[in-house]
């Protein structure tokens, strides 16, 4: 089982979720959801002034097994992209939690935090999976 960081949220599918100290959210997905696909060959992220609702698509992760879309934790408007993963998406299987950040938000309500999943739920979630 990895490490999972106590300052994030979770989605039920495998995306973290970190409230920056500026009110902008950092999200990436989990090591449970990289490990699981395996060697990332290709990331799709969002555009810089998309305008996503939490819940839905907003890029997506292609590995030798599988293609898997990533879902917006909290709904917002991306700020930045993390470039870095068009030539390297292998990043986010070295540090799904650090370098292998996929985008900021600035979140449209950042009440929706609230609703994700501590670690320890997180955590729980993957022991019954």
């Amino acid at each position: 089982m990895s490490d999972i960081p106590g300052d994030l949220k979770f989605l039920k599918s495998h995306e973290w979720a970190r409230l920056e100290d500026n009110g902008t959210v950092t999200v990436g997905i989990s090591d449970h959801a990289q490990s699981a696909l395996g060697d990332l060959v290709y990331v799709e992220l969002p555009s810089v002034g998309d305008t996503i609702e939490a819940g839905n698509g907003a890029a997506v992760v292609e590995s030798v097994k599988a293609a898997s879309d990533v879902y917006a934790p909290v709904s917002g408007t991306v700020i930045a992209v993390n470039e870095s993963l068009s030539d390297k998406p292998e990043t986010i299987n070295q540090d799904a939690y650090g370098e292998g950040w996929m985008f900021v938000l600035k979140p449209s309500n950042t009440a929706e935090l609230d609703e994700l999943l501590t670690p320890d739920d997180y955590a729980e979630q993957l022991d019954t999976e």
